[in-house]
């Protein structure tokens, strides 16, 4: 059995994040502490409605990783296999909460793999203040006047509030 040094560990962090929550920012924080470098990829679907653009939300993951050495924003629309390739990144980042996470994170992991045997996935518990946040959520209990503040950054709050109501709260 070979084993291959890479000569950098890029890590791709792929998500909607619509919006970015406490919950990827603490990921991007502990998985530089494993990776030289982290790509925060914003996929995006142009057929699926998202709360923010595109450029909303690199905008607001970009103003939380600023002091980051070693993270990036970056953005992509087509199968994530193809992006690893055209940056020469290895390794996908993902974040696991509840046991729920579990069965879909598997399954996508396994088919990453079998389109390249050459891409690892590499997940990370959730810290456990925000176990149970998810960006649908947070869109949710704003969408209907309720606070999530302390669930997302500061920023994101203030954008969210913007959204569902004029800022009034």
């Amino acid at each position: 059995m070979t084993q291959e040094k890479f000569s950098s560990r890029v890590a791709v962090y792929p998500g909607s994040f619509d919006p970015v929550t406490n919950g990827h920012v603490d990921i991007i924080k502990r998985g530089i502490r494993i990776f030289d470098e982290i790509i925060v990829l914003v996929a995006y679907n142009p057929n699926k409605k998202s709360l923010f653009t595109v450029e909303e939300r690199i905008q607001m993951i970009r103003e939380n990783i600023a002091e980051i050495n070693g993270v990036r924003v970056d953005k992509h629309s087509g199968l994530l296999v193809d992006y690893l390739k055209s940056t020469g990144a290895s390794i996908i980042l993902r974040g696991m909460r509840a046991l729920s996470d579990f069965e879909y994170e598997f399954q996508m992991a396994l088919m990453n793999r079998r389109q390249t045997r050459e891409i690892e996935t590499v997940f990370l518990m959730s810290g456990f203040k925000w176990f149970y946040t998810t960006s649908k959520v947070i869109k949710e209990v704003a969408s209907i006047g309720g606070s999530v503040k302390g669930l997302v950054p500061d920023n994101v709050n203030q954008k969210l509030l913007g959204k569902f109501n004029n800022g009034r709260r």
